[in-house]
């Protein structure tokens, strides 16, 4: 009895340790993302997800329909916020447009991703409360841009989205260079 007890205690320590390293390397991922990719029970990723904030190794911030999770002490607020947009694959999406072409409309960013106006409206709406991108009106038109330092967002994507960092590279280095070479205001 003693001996299956010992192992169950371990068991219990080494699933902490493993979400617990899951969030430091993928900083801003939700509960279904956690049980998706380590193959646990939704109660079990719970349960420790709960006993890793309690003790003060992670903390979490609810926004929108998920919470996002994120190693204690490590990120501003700026930068999680930030993680949180990349984690979402629409919001991304319009991010990364927004990212490339300055000041798109809502129209642009609807044509180039193919989605309908009211979705891209619902995130924009999100990235607005969220601080990483302003809107400005011009003329009947409203644009949207960068509310933070493109280098910030590139920064995040490269060193905790590696797989979209690649297949963003070359366009984000021609962006990179254009935000380079243009004047001061």
């Amino acid at each position: 009895m003693l001996k299956g007890g010992v192992r169950s205690m371990e068991n219990l320590h080494d699933n902490s340790e493993r979400i617990l390293r899951f969030i430091e390397v993928n900083p801003g991922c939700h509960l279904r993302q956690l049980k998706r990719e380590l193959g646990l029970s939704m109660g079990t990723v719970q349960y420790h997800l709960n006993h890793l904030e309690r003790t003060g190794r992670i903390i979490s911030e609810r926004f929108n329909l998920h919470r996002y999770y994120f190693s204690s002490g490590v990120f501003k607020a700026n930068e999680r916020n930030i993680l949180k947009i990349l984690n979402q694959k629409t919001a991304r999406q319009i991010l990364m447009f927004i990212l490339e072409r300055k000041r798109p409309t809502q129209t642009d960013i609807a044509d180039h991703l193919g989605i309908a106006s009211a979705s891209v409206n619902w995130h924009i709406k999100r990235l607005l409360e969220l601080g990483i991108i302003f809107e400005s009106r011009e003329g009947k038109f409203r644009r949207y841009q960068l509310a933070v330092e493109p280098k910030d967002i590139i920064t995040m994507l490269k060193n905790y989205q590696p797989t979209l960092w690649y297949a963003w590279s070359d366009r984000l280095a021609e962006m990179f260079l254009s935000f380079s070479l243009e004047p001061k205001e």
